[in-house]
């Protein structure tokens, strides 16, 4: 009875995260809308900008939202991985729309500084208002839900609810004082703001699809552990990379002194218990008595602070 319940639980708490998901990207949709028309009807580039905000926003939601369903999916002979890097992918195009949409900010920014246009103030305030409003129920559907996707969108929300403050400050004062030229300055700020996440989300997507080692991820350390491992002479050949932004896979070869499987099963054990405790989900490790001939050991001096008896590939 406690496994059912604790099925049940499960069950119910990834439901309510999917629900919670589902809401938040309606709103963020909605107002995304909104806040375009606002800002086409009150002549304020720094509403489109923070739309443009938005838009990332939505993309992290449905990242979000797209691995928690994908992770129900098993894998199958064609994808056997499953579709984890569908999130990669997907995260990768959206770095490059915000790039080629925030480059165009910036370019109409320059021209409204130079003459900047008048803007309808009132409007732009309460459509700015109804986004910080939305934005603070997107946090309140999403607080306190765990899953690093989720926390991730979450505090993309939180930095959108920055800029939608800033935008509503900036109704306040050209409603008060008529100083249109503060719109096409704040939506520099906004878009400024927008390139650098859309630069990090494409060094950090970039990482993956080529296969380098996990950011965060001391491979000298992951080493060492595997050959603390009693009855583990030397490690070769050693591979990690990131799956997903959460799902670490490692491969290599060991070199073990034992002889019979009953021993290596208990070495592999031990390895794949301590590589889990680093955040290392899926391993695979071919053992050997000796190094393999075909094994081609890496040039020590080609790794920053890499002793010759890591013996990495």
């Amino acid at each position: 009875m406690p496994d059912d319940h604790g099925r049940a639980a499960g069950v119910h708490g990834r439901e309510g995260v999917v629900s919670s998901l589902r809401a938040a990207i309606l709103i963020t949709l909605l107002i995304f809308a909104v806040e375009v028309a606002g800002g086409y009807l009150s002549g304020s580039l720094s509403l489109v900008s923070d739309a443009v905000h938005m838009l990332g926003d939505l993309f992290a939601l449905l990242l979000s939202l797209a691995a928690v369903l994908l992770a129900r999916q098993l894998p199958t002979r064609a994808r056997t991985y499953g579709y984890h890097r569908a999130e990669v992918l997907a995260a990768f195009v959206n770095g490059l729309v915000l790039v080629a949409v925030t480059a165009g900010i910036l370019l109409s920014a320059a021209e409204r500084l130079r003459s900047p246009p008048e803007i309808e103030g009132p409007v732009m305030l309460g459509v700015a208002a109804v986004g910080l409003g939305a934005n603070i129920i997107v946090i309140t559907r999403l607080h306190g839900h765990g899953g690093l996707g989720v926390r991730s969108a979450l505090l993309h929300v939180v930095s959108d609810t920055l800029s939608s403050a800033a935008v509503v400050a900036a109704g306040v004062v050209i409603v008060v004082t008529g100083l249109v030229v503060i719109d096409p300055i704040l939506s520099v700020l906004i878009a400024l703001l927008v390139l650098a996440s859309a630069v990090r989300l494409l060094r950090e997507t970039t990482a993956i699809l080529l296969q380098f080692t996990p950011r965060g991820l001391d491979l000298e350390a992951v080493i060492a552990a595997i050959e603390e491992v009693d009855g583990v002479k030397s490690v070769h050949d050693v591979h990690v990379w990131a799956l997903s932004t959460d799902l670490f896979v490692l491969d290599g070869h060991v070199v073990t002194t034992v002889s019979t499987m009953l021993e290596v099963e208990g070495i592999k054990t031990s390895i794949k218990n301590r590589l889990r405790r680093m955040g290392i989900a899926h391993v695979t490790l071919e053992f050997e008595s000796i190094p393999c001939e075909g094994c081609v050991i890496q040039d020590p001096d080609l790794v920053p602070d890499m002793d010759a008896h890591d013996h990495l590939h």
